[in-house]
């Protein structure tokens, strides 16, 4: 088993370091008092989507910038796919999606989810220390209703194979995004009001927003039809768009209010908030719109941070800020009406970064990455190592003392060495893989990346180019002198290219990234692993 040590800290706990990432034996966390986790997720936003990070950004976004000032930022953050399904995926397991099934794209609402059965995730594995633990926001995992659509759909009855049985206690939220059913709420397993109308994205003609909206802004705004449509989307009477984040937020901080009792004599919770925001469509709640000098969008995105802050705010008021984990990312990078924005209104959601979600090219996946734990992380903190949403779990389970098995985060590099101020003892050499919408790879290790195709990778459908005479396979950048991927330098380090090629190979051949046993992956359907034979 592939079991994860602890650091010895001086600060109000002591914790004993016994190798980080290494196969030895756990010991038990010696933390007095473990703390509450939060991981709020957004969804398609940039990094320069933090005004924080970007100080040219055309909105404010207070809240995010309280994390960002009072905790660490990881400036180099990324999360494990350019879009959304695969992100969530890693994000909860510490596994890289592409060893599933899902060798491209995303998912859909209404299915089995790629979660499989009794797969460890971080929910489950706080399950195990004695966390309550919920989740509040978007799924898109999938999860299986009763039926078929615009068939035999029987809503009464529980639905399966979603949050409850992947670790969480608690949940509340929607199946997916909102460009594609089931549009209502759920809560634990069943639906809260059947969704046995339709609806599908509709043009924004809000007079007070879609004149500041980008051509490809969208809303699915009643009213809604008896019958299906073409290209519809089950929809429930009552799902309105512009209260999606209102209700999230409303039921994140009903959900920390029920647990702070709990927290406070020793039970401490596990909180899971992936917000719809700003993915499209920008329905922007009345209260937000007209507020910014980024349109709709700008809009969209002070409302995002209002909503991060009314959680926020629920800890504060419980007396639980001091002993709270927070955890702030995002799925994917800003989606491709960034260019939009850009050229409208001179805000730059992904910064200086190429490419946008769905791309293999910087923009698609690095993301605002920080965390915020006023007892255990020294404010206005900076890392600038290339690191992964897939982390997430390696780092919880170093600091509640949790084991994890090999058969678990496979590809989990524990971050605690960066909360601890002992960088050093992080695994440097370590490579993270990134993935575009296409199912192409790029492998980064410290200053390079190695992009294994020729383009972006942003369609959902591989295109293969087979290179010409004296033309580069791949794509070879610097990211440290070149962080906007501008020279292909694939001829000038044809070592680098060969030793990254030989590494990415071994981390797909054996299952895993991290020391541990050779672990078993889907092989099937993989046309976009080019350069090797599996």
């Amino acid at each position: 088993m592939r079991k994860y040590g602890l650091l010895t800290v001086l600060s109000l706990f002591i914790i004993t370091f016994v190798g980080c990432n290494q196969p030895k034996d756990k010991k038990e966390s010696k933390i007095t008092q473990k703390p509450n986790i939060l991981i709020i997720y957004t969804d398609d936003q940039g990094y320069g989507d933090v005004s924080a990070l970007n100080p040219e950004a055309k909105f404010k976004t207070p809240n995010m910038d309280k994390l960002a000032n009072e905790g660490v930022v990881f400036t180099d953050g990324h999360s494990s796919d350019a879009v959304c399904t695969p992100s969530r995926y890693s994000l909860l397991t510490g596994r890289y999606s592409w060893r599933t099934s899902l060798k491209k794209g995303v998912l859909r609402a209404d299915g089995p989810c790629l979660i499989e059965k009794g797969r460890m995730t971080i929910a489950s594995m706080l399950k195990t220390k004695g966390y309550n633990t919920a989740m509040v926001g978007k799924w898109h995992l999938q999860m299986d209703f009763a039926g078929q659509p615009g068939k035999d759909r029987d809503w009464s009855q529980p639905f399966t194979d979603g949050p409850i049985e992947k670790g969480f206690d608690y949940f509340f939220g929607l199946p997916a995004s909102m460009n594609f059913g089931v549009l209502t709420f759920l809560e634990n397993d069943r639906v809260l009001d059947p969704p046995v109308l339709w609806t599908k994205k509709k043009k924004n003609t809000n007079p007070r927003t879609y004149k500041d909206a980008s051509p490809a802004d969208y809303r699915m705004t009643p009213p809604y039809q008896d019958e299906k449509m073409r290209g519809g989307v089950e929809v429930a009477s009552s799902f309105n768009d512009e209260l999606v984040l209102e209700t999230f937020a409303n039921k994140a901080v009903e959900r920390i209010n029920r647990l702070a009792q709990d927290a406070k004599k020793g039970t401490p919770f596990f909180l899971y908030v992936p917000l719809t925001s700003p993915h499209l469509p920008h329905c922007t709640h009345p209260d937000f719109q007209g507020r910014t000098e980024c349109g709709n969008y700008g809009d969209f995105m002070e409302e995002t941070d209002y909503r991060v802050g009314q959680v926020l705010d629920a800890l504060e008021a419980n007396g639980l800020t001091e002993n709270t984990l927070v955890i702030f990312s995002s799925d994917n990078g800003a989606e491709t009406n960034y260019t939009y924005h850009r050229d409208t209104y001179g805000h730059y959601s992904n910064l200086h970064f190429k490419g946008g979600k769905r791309d293999i090219y910087e923009g698609g996946h690095r993301v605002p990455f920080i965390m915020r734990w006023p007892k255990g992380i020294k404010a206005g903190s900076k890392v600038n190592e290339p690191v992964c949403q897939v982390d997430f779990l390696a780092t919880i389970a170093d600091i509640v003392g949790a084991s994890v098995p090999d058969n678990a985060g496979e590809d989990s590099y524990s971050l605690y060495p960066f909360i601890t101020n002992e960088a050093s003892k992080y695994k440097s050499e370590r490579a993270v893989i990134h993935h575009a919408a296409s199912g192409h790879f790029a492998i980064r290790q410290g200053k390079w990346k190695l992009n294994m195709l020729r383009g972006s990778g942003g369609s959902f459908q591989p295109t293969f180019v087979e290179p010409g005479e004296g033309e580069a396979s791949y794509e070879l950048y610097n990211i440290e002198n070149d962080p906007g991927e501008t020279t292909n330098l694939f001829f000038e380090h044809p070592d680098v290219v060969e030793r990254l090629k030989n590494k990415i190979s071994k981390i797909i051949i054996e299952g895993r990234s991290t020391t541990g046993e050779p672990q078993e992956f889907v092989k099937e359907n993989w046309e976009q692993v080019t350069w090797m034979k599996l």
